[in-house]
C-alpha cells in the first residue's frame, strides 16, 4: 500500500466547484485499486485566503505543501489582484517558481462524442515554466516590467541554458512513449539570442535520443500548420509565453479549455492544474466543466505512479481517463460542450 498526501487549493470562481468534483472522482479511483491511499489535506488560497489570512499565498499553504507528494490546484481570478499589494500575488506563479516546476505539460486530444473539426488529435505541448516574459517569475522580486516613463513599458524575458535543457529533457523522454516526435517552436529568426540559446539546447538534449524525430518551426508558421494539420504532432517543446498561447489553441481544436488538463512538473513535487481561468460569471451555478481538472489529477496520478514506480496509481490514472472517455461517448456533457444537463458522476470500474 502506498499512501500519497495530496495538498489541495480549492482556488477563486468556479474553482472550489471543479477541484470537488475532481476529489470525488480521486476517492471513487481509490476505492477501486488495491495498494493506493489518497490522503487529502486542504490549505487556503485566493481570494478566500486573502479575506480570512491576508494574503493569496499564505505562508502556511507553502509549508503545508513541502509536507505533501504533490498539489492539487483549482484556477485563480488573478487578473483582479492588486499586483501593487505585496499580498496580493498570484499564488500560481509564485508556487510554480518557489517549487521550481519548470515544466508546463498540456496535452491536447480528441474524445469520441465530443464535437469537434478533427477526429484524431493527441499532442503534448511542454512549456517552460519558470522564465521566459512572465513579470511574475522572471525577476526576484517579481517583476520584468519597468516605466521609464508614463508612456513607455520596457519588459524583459529570461532565457537560460539551464532552463531549456531540463524543459527540452521533460519533453523528449515524454515522446520516449509516444510517437517519438518531437517539435521545437521558437522565433529565432528575429529573437536570435533567447530564441537561438532555447533551440540549441533543445537540439542538444534530442540528439541523446537517436530514435527521435525532430524537427522545428517559428511560432507564426507553427501556430498555421497547428491549425491546419494538427494530426501531424506529437510533442511540441517551447518556451513559456508561446507554449501558454500555443496550448489554449490547441484546445480549441478539441472542444475548448473544458478539457484541457495540466501539470506543473519539478524534479521533487508536481502540481495538478486545469489550464483555464475561473469563470467567476458561472460560479455557483453546478454548470463549469470539472473534466480539465479531472485530467490534471489523472495526470498527477500517473506522474505519481511512474516516478514511484507504484504500478497502482499508473492503474487509477487509467481508470479515470476511461471513464471521461465513456461518459462522453454516452453524451453525458457540460453546457460548454453542447450539453443541456447537469454535471453528472463518472462511473469508475
Amino acid at each position: 500500500m502506498r499512501t500519497y498526501q495530496i495538498g489541495v487549493m480549492e482556488g477563486d470562481g468556479i474553482g472550489p466547484e471543479i477541484v470537488g468534483e475532481t476529489v470525488k472522482v480521486l476517492k471513487a479511483v481509490q476505492q477501486s485499486v488495491d495498494g493506493l491511499e489518497i490522503e487529502f489535506k486542504y490549505y487556503p488560497v485566493g481570494l478566500s485566503s486573502f479575506q480570512s489570512n491576508g494574503a493569496t499565498l499564505p505562508e502556511e499553504t507553502v509549508e503545508g505543501l513541502k509536507e505533501c507528494d504533490a498539489g492539487l490546484l483549482g484556477p485563480l481570478t488573478t487578473h483582479i489582484y492588486d499586483t501593487g499589494n505585496p499580498n496580493m500575488i498570484n499564488p500560481s506563479g509564485a508556487l510554480r517558481k518557489g517549487f521550481d516546476l519548470y515544466a508546463n505539460i498540456r496535452p491536447t486530444k480528441t474524445y469520441e462524442g465530443v464535437k469537434t473539426k478533427f477526429s484524431d488529435v493527441d499532442l503534448v505541448v511542454v512549456r517552460e515554466n519558470t522564465e521566459g516574459m512572465y513579470a511574475d517569475r522572471n525577476m526576484h522580486f517579481n517583476t520584468g516590467e519597468f516605466m521609464p516613463d508614463p508612456d513607455t513599458v520596457l519588459s524583459f524575458r529570461v532565457v537560460t541554458r539551464k532552463g531549456s535543457e531540463r524543459l527540452a529533457r521533460v519533453g523528449f523522454e515524454l515522446a520516449q512513449g509516444r510517437k517519438k516526435k518531437v517539435t521545437i517552436v521558437h522565433k529565432m529568426n528575429v529573437l536570435r539570442k533567447g530564441c537561438g540559446l532555447f533551440y540549441d539546447s533543445s537540439l542538444k538534449v534530442g540528439k541523446k535520443y537517436s530514435d527521435t524525430v525532430i524537427d522545428d518551426y517559428h511560432i507564426d508558421a507553427f501556430a498555421m500548420h497547428l491549425i491546419q494539420r494538427p494530426e501531424d504532432f506529437d510533442v511540441v517543446v517551447t518556451t513559456n509565453m508561446f507554449g501558454d498561447i500555443l496550448s489554449d489553441q490547441a484546445a480549441g481544436l478539441v472542444g475548448g479549455l473544458g478539457l484541457a488538463p495540466g501539470l506543473n512538473l519539478g524534479d521533487s513535487f508536481l502540481i495538478a492544474q486545469a489550464t483555464h481561468g475561473s469563470a467567476p460569471d458561472i460560479a455557483g451555478r453546478n454548470i463549469a466543466n470539472p473534466v480539465a481538472e479531472i485530467l490534471s489529477a489523472k495526470m498527477m496520478l500517473e506522474w505519481l505512479g511512474y516516478r514511484n514506480g507504484h504500478q497502482s496509481a499508473v492503474h487509477a490514472a487509467s481508470l479515470i481517463e476511461r471513464a471521461v472517455e465513456e461518459a462522453f461517448k454516452q453524451k453525458m456533457m457540460t453546457t460548454d460542450l453542447g450539453g443541456i444537463c447537469q454535471r453528472q458522476n463518472l462511473v469508475i470500474s
